[in-house]
């Protein structure tokens, strides 16, 4: 899996673009946790849940079903989040999908559960270019730099390109419209 410090590009990338009128603050923050929260499923390797369950790291905490019940729950919250339930839907989900689509261009691990619950298969990307990240103490070693370093270069220079694209866009669109 890339590191937590990692998974948060995406959601930042698009509301930094779009701007705190379209993602505002507490969207925003919502949308970084839940970009983590698939991880918690690590807790599965301390209650001895067996690696290839569904249960398990990378199963269905990192499928599409999980994401788009996060962002279901985001709509139905979105007044708390100072969004629209649509707008907080769209965006809850691609962040918490991100997660997965990010865990499965990493070097190492299971694949990746993107279609439980219809069936238990783990994916991998046809290119595995993030160095997967040590899970604990390990992360604070040479590993674990050569980790960031991978991180930097795969997902946030990507992901920087990305928040500036949406940028420009957003204000050509507005500067069509008060045209």
């Amino acid at each position: 899996m890339p590191s937590l410090f990692s998974h948060p590009a995406v959601p930042l990338a698009i509301g930094l673009g779009l701007g705190t009128g379209i993602v505002p603050p507490r969207l925003l923050a919502a949308g970084v946790v839940c970009c983590m929260l698939p991880d918690l499923d690590v807790v599965a390797f301390w209650l001895g849940v067996p690696y290839e369950s569904a249960f398990a790291h990378r199963g269905f905490t990192h499928s599409i079903f999980f994401a788009l019940l996060c962002g279901a729950l985001a709509a139905i919250f979105a007044r708390k989040l100072q969004s629209r339930p649509w707008i907080a839907f769209a965006f809850i989900s691609l962040a918490t999908a991100s997660h997965g689509l990010f865990d499965a261009f990493t070097t190492g691990g299971s694949g990746v559960a993107f279609f439980w619950p219809f069936g238990d298969a783990r994916y991998f990307m046809p290119l595995k270019i993030i160095l997967v990240s040590p899970i604990g103490m390990g992360f604070f070693s040479a590993r674990g730099a050569m980790v960031l370093l991978s991180e930097f270069k795969w997902v946030w220079l990507p992901c920087l390109v990305l928040a500036a694209q949406i940028y420009l866009i957003r204000r050509a669109c507005e500067r069509w419209g008060s045209a």
